[in-house]
């Protein structure tokens, strides 16, 4: 899947072979959906661009906060033993379970990009 980037949001890009256009919505909102199309990747692009636009706009004249994709902040389950073999690695690390998982997480993403 592509993504579209602009203003700091970034977008989805999928094709619907049914209607045969581009389309997508911007990532990483919980409570908003921005969505757009085009038959070409310049129109998808505008399109985009044209509904952040809107979006912040529309945020602006009602007088409220623009979601702001991916907080920063997420809710991880795991079971009790692994929470406690965090806890003791991080603690052998000298560093927070936050740090110590937060370094493991970028280290799993930088093997994937």
């Amino acid at each position: 899947m592509g993504t579209l980037k602009y203003k700091g949001y970034t977008g989805s890009v999928e094709y619907s072979e049914e209607d045969k256009c581009l389309f997508g919505k911007v990532l990483g909102l919980n409570k908003d959906c921005i969505t757009y199309e085009g038959e070409s990747i310049p129109q998808l692009q505008e399109d985009f661009e044209g509904a952040i636009d809107a979006y912040l706009q529309s945020c602006a004249d009602r007088g409220v906060s623009p979601s702001k994709p991916y907080s920063g902040r997420f809710v991880i389950r795991m079971t009790s033993d692994l929470h406690w073999k965090v806890a003791m690695a991080a603690a052998e690390s000298g560093s927070t379970i936050n740090d110590f998982i937060n370094r493991a997480v970028s280290r799993e993403v930088e093997m994937v990009e």
